[in-house]
Order: structure tokens, then C-alpha cells, then sequence
């Protein structure tokens, strides 16, 4: 049986292994990640299909970590003179240092997806014919409907860890997702809504009409939802955020500040904090790599550790932190499977898998009915965080204003603004109706872009600051 990363190319197991060897000698740790690629994307916009795409990639990555140092090359040539030309620069690192390498990574038998390729199966022409389905469904429901954009994408990501002395780690990734995105125009306004879903499974499991039509609705929904909405006031509110998706917001505010290269250099928040109460009791947030099939996802992460599941703040105090192999090796703790690359192109460094709060005993409509004046925001779009404070602004692409226990008016503009330590602490009330969001997430980190999942139940928080347009 052919070798599924090096078949086709100048470069085979043997030559590599010899090379890495040579590399690592003197070392404290490295890999070579070759990794070999397909992936695809199709837009019908308009109603017609406006762009479709297939791009193929394989190459390799070079790691030799000397102490603090990291030495990393990288190349689209597989090749024996193109893998020594890396070897050459990345050894730099370890003149005059005589460490010990650290142990491999331990074996694993968990696969938590199939090795299939979304980008063969179905065919290129029942792809197309699907977003045209969704087309003209959507376009059916209201004629207030003007636009429909529907996106669909796969990848398959084949890679192979090579470490010291032959040992060899191989996983085949897939992913697939689709979008809608709906624009419905009521007396010359325009307002959209959105919908995607998605996850490392195929494509049978998101292209069913029992999965996309529900979307379609949804996407509409938003749209007319955000016609009807009136300005949104500015000041301190009280929040309640709605389950799945607006986990985002404790994913971007808290936790990349629990990721090991952070807190080893004390630049969190939370650096120094292990066993502080940092957050409401009752307030409990796991990072799992090991839910099958999730966006998020991974059977070993990206320097060959099994993801697991770390408890990062158990009842509001401080347990865990995410790690990869050279800051828990400085920290002297143990890798929890989070070193993560977007590709082979890219270095590791600890990253999120899928990051979410878990539940409570709190019904949402008890959470509403408390409020006097506050803020019921259901759905997030994209936000920004400054990892050091913790400082946060996010946006809200459905929010309602609750008066007296009800749900009123729909909001535009609504922006919440805060910093993730303190929000911990304002949590009120945990709900009981966690939820994982559809499989959209992407998670940005020094220019890599890697996918995540978040979630979290129904949350009040109280004092938020809202930036409105009010």
C-alpha cells in the first residue's frame, strides 16, 4: 500500500527519518509534519453559481526546539535536498545546548472521525444542484427574500508526525460546512441573517433537507427579525446571552488567556492564579478535543498528543490550562493534547479545540423574567479581545430589549463591551440548556487560523457595558 503523505514526491519515510534524526540530536524536542491536502468551496449567489474552487497543497514543516528556543522551517518541496536545507537552518537553535529529548507522545487507538474525502463524494454536479435547492427554497418561503447566498466547502487534511527514533503518528482529518446567508428587504431597508453548520464528518450529514431547510427558515427568520429592529441604547444593562454560539464571547475573553505560552510568560490574566476563585461558583469550563465529529475536534493534535478533555475552572476556581509540548515541558507539567497548526506551513503553539461552559439548573425564561431593564442578546457575529486584560467588544447580530420580564423590542448595534475576568465573576445565573454552537468556529491566534467549537448554556450577567447606536 502506497504511503498516503510521501507517494508522488521525491521524498520517502527512510530519507526523512534519517534526516530527522540528524536533527534532533542534541535536542529537547521536535517533528517533521508533512501533510498532504484537498479542499473545495462552491458559492451559488444571485441564483447562480458565482465561484467554485479546488486547490490541492503538500509539504512539510521542520521543528527542532532547543530550551526555549524553536528552530522551524518549512517547504512545499518534498524532497531530500529541500528537507536537508531545512534541517541545516533549524539546528541553528541548538549550538552549543545539549539537552534531552523528551519522551513521545503516547499512543492512541481514539478516532473521532471517518477517513473519508468530502471533495469527492458527492459529485461536483449534486453539490451544485443542492445550493440550487436552497435557492429556490428560500426564495419561495418570502418575497421579501432579494439575495440568497449559499456556501458550500470540504477538506481533507492528510498528515503524518514523524519524531525521533521511526515513530510515526498518521491521522486523516476531514471537514465540511455550509452557509446561508438570506437579505430581505422590507420598504427599502435591507437586513440579512445567518446560518451555517458544520464538522470533521460527510457530507450526507449536513446536506439532508431535514438539516438545511430548518436552516433556511432560521436564516429568514433573522432577517425580518432584524427589519423590525429599533436602535439599541447604550449604558450598563444587565445581559442574559443565549446558548450555544454566544460562547464565543468566554472563548475569545477567557480562553486564550488559559493557554500555556501565556501564562508561562505571564502575560494572562490568569498567570499566577491556579487555585483562585476566579469566577461565580456554579461557573465550570471544560476545553475537549475528544467530542466525535465536532469542528473542533482532533484524535491527536498537531505535535501527535491525544487530545483529552482539561477542566480549565471547576465551580469558578482556577484548575487547568491548555497546553502543548514546549511550554508544559518548561512549565513541568503535562502536554494536554493543544498544540495546534494551521498547516504545515505553520509552527505549533497551545491553541483551543472546542472550549464551552457546561450547564446549570437555571431555565432561561426564570433568567428573562428577572430582569427589569436589560438585554436578551440570542445570537453573535465576530468580536475583538486584547489577551493580556482580557478586554472584550463583541458584537450582537440578534439582540431584544426586556422590560419588566419581557421580551420587547428587537436591537440593532447592540456591542458588549467588558473584560473576560471581571464577566466571570458577574455571572448571576447558569442555565439549563447548554449547547454546542452548529460547527462555525474559526480561531485567529499570531495569523493562524485553526477551527474551534464553542458553547455555553443561557448566562445572566449583570452590569455589562452595551454600546449601542442610541
Amino acid at each position: 500500500m502506497a504511503d498516503f503523505v510521501f507517494e508522488d514526491s521525491d521524498l520517502d519515510a527512510v530519507a526523512a527519518e534519517r534526516i530527522l534524526s540528524d536533527t534532533l540530536r542534541g535536542a529537547d524536542d521536535g517533528e517533521l509534519f508533512v501533510e498532504r491536502s484537498s479542499s473545495e468551496a462552491l458559492t451559488f449567489d444571485d441564483g447562480r453559481l458565482k465561484t467554485a474552487s479546488f486547490d490541492t497543497s503538500r509539504g512539510f514543516g521542520l521543528r527542532c526546539v532547543a530550551g526555549e528556543a524553536s528552530g522551524f522551517a518549512q517547504s512545499s518541496e518534498l524532497s531530500p535536498d529541500s528537507l536537508k536545507r531545512a534541517s541545516d537552518a533549524v539546528q541553528l537553535v541548538k549550538v552549543g545546548h545539549d539537552g534531552v529529548m523528551s519522551e513521545i507522545p503516547r499512543r492512541t487507538n481514539m478516532s473521532l472521525y471517518p477517513d473519508i474525502d468530502p471533495t469527492e463524494d458527492p459529485i461536483f454536479k449534486d453539490k451544485v444542484s443542492l445550493l440550487q435547492q436552497i435557492d429556490g427554497f428560500v426564495r419561495a418561503l418570502d418575497p421579501e427574500v432579494v439575495q440568497v447566498t449559499a456556501t458550500l466547502s470540504g477538506t481533507r487534511r492528510g498528515i503524518a508526525i514523524l519524531k525521533q527514533d521511526g515513530a510515526r503518528i498518521n491521522d486523516v482529518r476531514p471537514m465540511v460546512r455550509l452557509n446561508i446567508m438570506v437579505i430581505a428587504e422590507r420598504n427599502g431597508r435591507r437586513e440579512s441573517g445567518y446560518v451555517g453548520t458544520g464538522g470533521r464528518k460527510p457530507y450526507d450529514a449536513i446536506t439532508d433537507p431535514s438539516i438545511w431547510q430548518p436552516m433556511a427558515r432560521e436564516a429568514l427568520r433573522q432577517a425580518q427579525v432584524n427589519l423590525e429592529s429599533v436602535d439599541a441604547p447604550a449604558g450598563q444593562f444587565d445581559v442574559v446571552l443565549g446558548p450555544g454560539w454566544p460562547g464565543v464571547l468566554l472563548h475569545e475573553a477567557m480562553g486564550h488567556g488559559l493557554e500555556g505560552d501565556f501564562i508561562r510568560k505571564g502575560t494572562s490574566a490568569f498567570a499566577g492564579r491556579l487555585g483562585d476563585q476566579v469566577a461565580s461558583r456554579g461557573v465550570t469550563i471544560v476545553d475537549d478535543g475528544t467530542l466525535p465529529g465536532r469542528r473542533g475536534s482532533l484524535s491527536v493534535d498537531d505535535e501527535g498528543t491525544p487530545t483529552e478533555r482539561t477542566v480549565l475552572i471547576e465551580d469558578g476556581k482556577l484548575v487547568g490550562y491548555m497546553q502543548d509540548r514546549l511550554n508544559a515541558r518548561l512549565m513541568g507539567v503535562a502536554p494536554t493534547g493543544n498544540g495546534r497548526r494551521e498547516s504545515f506551513a505553520h509552527a505549533p503553539m497551545p491553541r483551543m479545540t472546542n472550549t464551552f461552559m457546561l450547564g446549570g439548573d437555571i431555565p432561561q425564561a426564570q433568567m428573562i423574567s428577572e430582569m427589569k431593564d436589560g438585554i436578551f442578546a440570542s445570537n453573535f457575529g465576530g468580536g475583538q479581545v486584547d489577551i493580556t486584560s482580557g478586554k472584550f467588544v463583541f458584537q450582537c447580530t440578534e439582540a431584544y430589549r426586556v422590560r419588566n420580564g419581557k421580551i420587547e423590542e428587537a436591537l440593532k448595534g447592540v456591542t458588549l463591551i467588558g473584560d473576560g475576568p471581571k464577566v466571570l465573576g458577574q455571572i448571576r445565573h447558569v442555565g439549563d440548556d447548554m449547547e454546542l454552537d452548529p460547527g462555525i468556529g474559526v480561531c485567529g491566534k499570531a495569523g493562524q487560523g485553526v477551527p474551534v467549537g464553542v458553547g455555553q448554556p443561557s448566562l445572566y450577567v449583570e452590569e455589562l457595558t452595551v454600546g449601542g447606536t442610541a
